[in-house]
């Protein structure tokens, strides 16, 4: 294998690659590697953890076809510390050269045949709709306010996913797309009507590690072709192909959580509320330490109470209908739901004190953000 490639195309190559590549301890050695192909003058890059792989083509000088696997943090690092212009490498018998100006390089190959096989795209199954292409901005926009609520526990796989549902008109043809994440101390749902990619009632569950790696790759996309088989899903933006394997078991019954209506509800400035919880937890030094927020007549105020710091309270001018009560929150799930809804003025629901409270823009209803309530010791 021998190719010539510009410093700065091919650390973006070797960086989107590697973030697929296994970090964890006890993983196959090959699994810290990136895989580099040439053939011609193209250079296919591919990371996996055996769960996501991430395959990338670029165009390259290509001198000579041929393949290796390299420890990706190393070369991505190496790469990246050269000085702006060209870079060739050059493979041996055990090592690859990598030179550009003065600077050179020899780093040892990993066993290229011990790498896994790499995923075609997913082929559709029965019941799954055929490979689809979306608007890269409405599906990262939905993933942005969906992934931040998925657990982030190994041991519960379930809800360390994103659901993907078909809903929609009863006998629709052409049923819009849910995405849903839970980590059981918050929910969040976002619709996106017209979006065909299930059938009415189909689920997927897709993990979030996966989708937060989509939401990137869309940053600078205009679309995004999606694939979903029986056991894996598949996302090809621009020259970058993500694929990853489908979580099993059955999601947990979020519809449930959500109430039919609500008897308080206070509606208020999205960034005002933001910023003054963001002030007041300035004194949260742990995990467990709320945000009080009081809802009145005359507006809400947040504030938070700590024996080792002291004391913070900002009001703000809100509308506010229903019964005077205080609720406490995990200010960082609270700064996450606010973050994520796309509105100027949200509203703030709750039934009391002890149940779940909603967070959705006051026009507008295709995202919500239900946030479990924290009981107040004093």
């Amino acid at each position: 294998m021998k190719f010539r490639c510009e410093r700065d195309t091919l650390v973006e190559a070797l960086g989107t690659a590697g973030r697929a590549v296994a970090t964890r301890g006890g993983a196959l050695p090959v699994l810290s590697g990136v895989r580099l192909e040439v053939s011609g003058n193209e250079l296919r890059l591919a990371g996996s953890d055996l769960d996501l792989t991430i395959q990338v083509e670029t165009e390259v000088q290509g001198r000579a076809d041929g393949v290796a696997v390299l420890p990706a943090r190393l070369v991505t690092d190496i790469v990246r510390a050269l000085e702006p212009g060209a870079v060739t490498f050059e493979s041996g018998d055990d090592e690859v050269r990598i030179t550009s100006g003065r600077s050179q390089f020899a780093v040892r190959i990993l066993p290229a045949d011990e790498f896994p096989r790499l995923p075609f795209p997913a082929e559709a199954a029965s019941g799954v709709a055929d490979a689809v292409t979306l608007v890269a901005a409405e599906l990262a926009e939905a993933l942005r306010q969906v992934v931040r609520a998925a657990s982030n526990d190994d041991s519960l796989p379930v809800i360390s996913g994103v659901l993907l549902t078909g809903e929609g008109p009863s006998g629709s043809d052409r049923p819009g797309l849910r995405l849903v994440a839970t980590d059981r101390y918050r929910l969040a749902v976002r619709d996106l009507p017209g979006t065909s990619m299930l059938r009415e009632d189909q689920r997927v569950l897709i993990p979030s590690r996966a989708l937060a790696e989509v939401q990137r790759l869309l940053s600078n996309a205009s679309s995004v072709t999606v694939c979903l088989g029986e056991r894996d899903a598949s996302f090809e933006v621009g020259h970058v192909r993500l694929t990853t394997r489908l979580i099993e078991g059955e999601f947990p019954p979020y519809q449930k959580l959500i109430p039919d209506r609500y008897p308080n509800r206070l509606t208020v400035n999205r960034e005002a509320l933001l910023d003054a919880v963001r002030r007041v937890r300035l004194l949260v030094k742990d995990a467990i330490t709320p945000v009080r927020v009081s809802l009145k007549p005359d507006g809400v105020e947040c504030t938070v109470i700590t024996q080792e710091l002291g004391q913070a309270t900002e009001d703000l001018e809100a509308k506010y209908e229903g019964t005077e009560l205080v609720m406490g929150f995990n200010p960082s799930f609270l700064i996450d739901g606010l973050e994520a809804v796309a509105s100027e003025e949200i509203a703030l629901e709750t039934i009391d004190p002890m149940k779940p409270a909603t967070v959705r823009a006051t026009e507008g209803g295709d995202y919500l953000y239900l946030l479990m309530p924290v009981r107040l010791t004093n």
